[in-house]
């Protein structure tokens, strides 16, 4: 046996490149498949015949390769097919000739079997028999091989193995979290990949229906348009996968962050003011994907009646255009929509008043992804359509399931041109995880959540509100317009009030709910920002925020939008902390609106010092046990902190007014939700800010709210609410370790302690955030308001505050908000030379190159 591997492997090498090059000057997707099976095909029959196996052995490819479908990059799976278990010097061999397979840089996985065995672990594992299904002889006994798929074929259960099948792709879509719309897709295994294409053809072969679509086409399981359609959207796929393959130069199906800008290069995309080039192409794939979603819901639903006829189920008439076949809605007619296009949203609307219906037929759902095609503008402007689209929104069940639905068919983008310019639209914002139509289904589903009975212990305050909130339907038009107008570049939720109005005028509404939509629509994003930046202790915020929703009605309606906006963002983006923030924020504006005005300040703290003593007599001290420490604080100290505070800070410090050495208390969050709440009092030092934020962080915590204060005779009082970044349990049993270990840090003044760099998440390294740094005067002159937004990363606070510290800037309160990966913070700061306007600049200047990623 005279092999040279050193030949073999630069021939392997040449033939890569030659496939690469071929590719690049035609274009042929099929053509290079086939060619790199060629050329595989041929080095390994060489490698066999040079071993020198018995001619009763057999050498088959199967799986991707039997299937005669091979990626620039993709694994070679062999089977080794023997007549009688091997004897140990044909087992040698083998063993030489699978290590000659990746000497000569093939990666190869591959089985030794006899034809029983082969039947026997078909018949055990769905996945060795798909495998064995797509075998083909390469080598060796072709009657052997003749007589094994014979047997496989006879052994297989066309019904059982088409079960098999939908539930394995039932797991696997349930491991990429059943959609297609993740950040970072697998085109082969994500729902909507290859995966899902080859899956009806692993079916299709099974049950004798054809191996090609053409086969499938003549057997009537998918018609001449769905043929051409899968044919162009399995083309699309191959070529990205072919694409990627040779980009990366190894196996890999993922659309990392890594590639997209590179992948979207290589189709011509550009970016533009409005989207990022990879943005461009990640729409489109996920338009595909979702269009191979339905096609193999179709298909199988096709092959599923084809293979388990239902012929005692009579079909139940519903009226004149539709009927019931089982737990399906089916068509009496299918040029319903061609006759009657008005039928269209008729479908949808028997789907949420009928119960018992599960879904569509297969011909139905067809005939609905042909009829976008008579939405004309024509359809739009009836006032019919018009209001049979109004009645979806005010069904008593399966709203969100029939958007959805519409969605998945493409009817709503078709209805609403402006929603169909944002299906499928990524946008890299570092905190939403879901394409710009799917977040808004999301939103959607969490407002329909709000006014469901069973969803009332998970959120309780918004399942009040909503109860009393009159037509709440309103919420489901403004949520679907207010992230509508993403994309074009510009203010969208300006943009997306031109949208809502024409809507909502055009589908008949007053003018007062027209006034609300819209008015939802331009500022669904202002209630968030002013509960996660602004001081809402400040009787002033509180008083601005009310002039803007000026009644209830809109109050509880933004409230609500707000609510489920956020959490339709990202799962990572939602916190306690932040719904406290918006029900601290609800509640005190509606406190205000309810008594039409604001009290002054002095009474607002009356108020608040009133209600502390009340707290304090409960741990029964004397009735003068605040005097000491309330004479060293001033009127923004009580205006900041509630009257809980309050009790709390004079409850631990009434003895140590003027202890020297530091105090630092820790407890859990009095309201029950996440988090600590830590208390500091220190004789004011430098870098004291940052010493804290330093250790905070190593500690595993994030601090999402701050409150510094000096007292009259220069003392610090901080207050801070971390929460824990690694999610441990045991939250009670830290609280020790915090006092103990930050009052150690503090009275050795230790210097600020940086901490330990993590790493930057794949998003935030390829789709980077340019700082936004801003300092404003208040409107006295005496504060400035710092606001930054940066790429989140471990040490930003930190940076932060020691370049305060260096400038020598003062800190009053730090509101620290985290958005997916994007941070958002706001600090209210004074000293150093921050009344001169060069000074500004250098701080922002500084600040802007640190924070940098």
């Amino acid at each position: 046996m005279d092999i040279d591997v050193a030949a073999l492997r630069a021939e392997v090498k040449a033939g890569q490149a030659r496939l690469r090059e071929q590719y690049e000057a035609d274009g042929d997707a099929r053509a290079v498949l086939a060619e790199r099976c060629r050329q595989v095909d041929d080095i390994l029959v060489r490698l066999w015949q040079a071993h020198g196996f018995p001619a009763a052995l057999t050498l088959a490819a199967v799986g991707g390769y039997g299937r005669g479908e091979l990626y620039p990059a993709s694994d070679i799976d062999l089977l080794v097919l023997l007549p009688r278990t091997a004897s140990a010097a044909t087992q040698a061999k083998l063993e030489r000739l699978v290590g000659h397979f990746w000497d000569i840089g093939l990666e190869i996985g591959h089985s030794v079997r006899t034809v029983q065995e082969c039947l026997d672990e078909a018949g055990n594992d769905i996945t060795v028999q798909t495998a064995l299904l797509e075998a083909r002889h390469l080598t060796g006994d072709a009657r052997l091989f003749a007589s094994f798929r014979r047997r496989l074929l006879d052994s297989l259960d066309a019904q059982a193995f088409y079960e098999a099948k939908r539930l394995e792709q039932q797991e696997r879509h349930q491991r990429y979290n059943e959609t297609p719309y993740s950040l970072e897709p697998n085109c082969k295994d994500s729902p909507g990949g290859l995966r899902d294409l080859q899956v009806i053809f692993w079916i299709a072969k099974a049950a004798g229906y054809g191996s090609s679509w053409e086969e499938l086409q003549r057997q009537g399981i998918v018609t001449l348009e769905g043929m051409r359609d899968a044919m162009a959207r399995e083309d699309w796929l191959s070529h990205l996968r072919i694409r990627l393959h040779f980009m990366v130069g190894r196996r890999e199906d993922r659309l990392l962050f890594d590639y997209q800008s590179n992948l979207a290069a290589r189709y011509g995309f550009v970016n533009t003011p409005a989207k990022r080039a990879s943005e461009q192409l990640m729409q489109e794939y996920y338009r595909n994907a979702k269009a191979v979603t339905l096609l193999n819901t179709i298909l199988l639903q096709n092959m599923g009646a084809a293979l388990a006829p239902q012929g005692e189920l009579a079909p139940q008439p519903i009226d004149d255009d539709f009927q019931a076949v089982g737990n399906l809605l089916d068509l009496r007619d299918e040029a319903l929509f061609v006759h009657k296009p008005h039928a269209i949203f008729g479908a949808f609307q028997i789907m949420q008043s009928r119960h018992a219906l599960q879904g569509m037929t297969a011909r139905t759902l067809r005939a609905l992804w042909r009829a976008c095609e008579q939405i004309t503008p024509e359809f739009r402007a009836d006032p019919a359509n018009r209001s049979r689209f109004l009645k979806l929104f005010l069904a008593e069940q399966g709203i969100i399931h029939e958007f959805r639905r519409m969605n998945q068919l493409d009817i709503l983008g078709a209805y609403l041109p402006n929603f169909g310019q944002i299906v499928g639209q990524m946008q890299h914002d570092l905190f939403h995880v879901y394409t710009v139509d799917q977040h808004i289904l999301q939103v959607m589903r969490n407002l329909r959540r709000f006014t469901m009975s069973e969803f009332a212990h998970e959120y309780p305050m918004c399942s009040r509100i909503s109860s009393e909130l009159d037509s709440n339907w309103l919420l489901y038009i403004a949520a679907l317009f207010h992230d509508i107008a993403k994309g074009r570049g510009g203010d969208h939720s300006e943009l997306g009030t031109v949208d809502a109005r024409e809507f909502c005028e055009n589908h008949g509404l007053t003018a007062e709910d027209t006034e609300l939509v819209v008015w939802l629509v331009r500022n669904h994003l202002v209630m968030s920002q002013v509960a996660q930046k602004e001081d809402l202790s400040d009787p002033e915020v509180i008083a601005r925020f009310a002039a803007l929703v000026r009644d209830v009605r809109h109050l509880q309606a933004l409230y609500l939008l707000t609510h489920a906006d956020i959490r339709g963002t990202s799962p990572k983006v939602w916190n306690q902390w932040k719904g406290k923030l918006l029900a601290d924020l609800y509640s005190l504006t509606l406190h205000y609106l309810s008594h039409e005005e604001a009290p002054p300040a002095h009474g607002v703290i009356a108020e608040r010092q009133a209600e502390a003593m009340r707290l304090l007599r409960f741990f029964a001290l004397s009735a003068t046990v605040h005097e000491r420490l309330w004479k060293q604080l001033d009127t923004v100290y009580f205006l900041r902190h509630s009257a809980e505070e309050i009790a709390w800070h004079t409850r631990s410090l009434h003895y140590r007014i003027f202890n020297d050495r530091p105090v630092v208390r820790a407890r859990l969050n009095q309201d029950g939700s996440e988090g600590l709440q830590v208390m500091v009092y220190t004789q004011d030092q430098p870098d004291l800010f940052a010493r804290i934020v330093g250790f905070f962080a190593r500690a595993g915590y994030s601090i999402v709210d701050a409150k510094i204060h000096t007292t009259a005779h220069g003392y610090a009082l901080d207050s801070f609410v971390v929460l824990d970044v690694e999610k441990r349990e045991n939250h009670r049993e830290i609280l020790p370790y915090i006092e103990h270990e930050l009052e150690d840090r503090l009275i050795r003044r230790t210097p600020p302690e940086a901490p330990s760099a993590g790493r930057l998440s794949r998003q935030v390294r390829h789709f980077p955030i340019k700082p936004e740094v801003r300092i404003d005067s208040d409107e006295k002159g005496a504060h400035f308001i710092l606001s930054l937004v940066a790429a989140d990363r471990p040490g930003l606070l930190y940076t932060v505050a020691t370049t305060l510290a260096e400038h020598g800037a003062n800190l009053h309160t730090a509101k620290i908000a985290t958005l997916g990966e994007r941070a958002e913070d706001v600090f209210l700061i004074s000293g150093g030379d921050l009344r001169e306007s060069a000074s500004r600049i250098r701080l922002e200047t500084e600040l802007m190159e640190r924070l940098k990623v």
